[in-house]
């Protein structure tokens, strides 16, 4: 029994759809798959009807954007099964537009260096709740700008931190995303620690008690590093994740659903919480009838 934890559609950033995200795990042979599209639950239902199709269990998920203040920089967190979804929407509608408005700024700075219309970029954000710089380098390519999406031109103009065209701006703390995860009856798990240098705020987070699990399997750490990250989550009894982070076409390196998986002894563990979660979550709803 098998999973990938991690995989985007063309809801966020990703450029296969639901259904074909399904389909490919199914091809893959796993028997679960969260589709974690950034910042959006939008996915849930028809994943949910796609999969009973095709005969692959579907997680309902979500990759939530938000900032580390202590460190300045970004941390994304993983929601699993979210009991109560509709606390999390305010969330969502934030941080999309948080992105909406960097990417506007963006793509007029790119505008003013390469003479590309603005619905260029939009014309492949159709599907999409947000717009991704993959999008606006898409469109570079389109018109010749660039022969691919991560290279030279992708460095130039938005390599961390210093792109020409590169708009960051700060998503909601970190500590404010886990919280409201718990209100909402969800589970917690940070997402690629390695990827943006969070190892600290890990520690930190888990020492808090605000973390249900971490993402070890993920093709930015190195073996060594996913082995410390397992560790870690044994020692502090958290569940252990992996996921190919799969965004098909808009991919910066080679990943394919399945790639990274997580195995039954960790299912089984995210399944007994989302149980209790599912528990607690009823147990008030009947309180509040009352």
């Amino acid at each position: 029994m098998t999973g990938d934890l991690h995989c985007h559609t063309t809801l966020s950033d990703g450029s296969l759809g639901i259904e074909e995200v399904i389909v490919q795990a199914k091809r893959m042979g796993l028997d679960f798959l969260a589709i974690t599209d950034h910042d959006t639950l939008s996915s849930s239902n028809r994943a949910q009807i796609l999969g009973e199709r095709y005969g692959v269990k579907v997680i309902p998920a979500v990759e939530l954007s938000a900032w580390d203040k202590k460190r300045n920089s970004k941390v994304h967190i993983l929601c699993y099964a979210p009991q109560k979804p509709d606390r999390l929407e305010g969330l969502c509608l934030k941080s999309c537009q948080i992105r909406k408005d960097c990417a506007k700024e963006m793509i007029e700075k790119v505008m003013a260096r390469y003479p590309i219309p603005a619905d260029a970029v939009l014309h492949y954000t159709k599907s999409s709740k947000s717009i991704f710089k993959q999008h606006i380098m898409r469109a570079l390519v389109n018109y010749g700008y660039a022969t691919e999406l991560y290279g030279s031109v992708n460095d130039k103009l938005f390599a961390y931190p210093n792109g020409e065209c590169l708009v960051t701006r700060e998503y909601p703390d970190v500590n404010f995303v886990l919280d409201l995860i718990h209100s909402a009856k969800g589970i917690a798990v940070m997402a690629h620690p390695v990827m943006f240098n969070n190892t600290e705020l890990l520690l930190e987070l888990i020492e808090a008690g605000k973390l249900d699990g971490i993402e070890a399997y993920h093709y930015s750490a190195t073996p060594t590093q996913q082995q410390k990250l397992v560790d870690i989550a044994k020692e502090h009894d958290l569940i252990v994740t992996g996921g190919s982070d799969f965004h098909g076409l808009y991919n910066e390196t080679m990943t394919h659903i399945g790639s990274m998986t997580t195995d039954k002894e960790n299912l089984d563990k995210l399944f007994k919480l989302i149980h209790i979660n599912s528990q607690k979550a009823n147990k008030a709803a009947v309180k509040t009838e009352k």
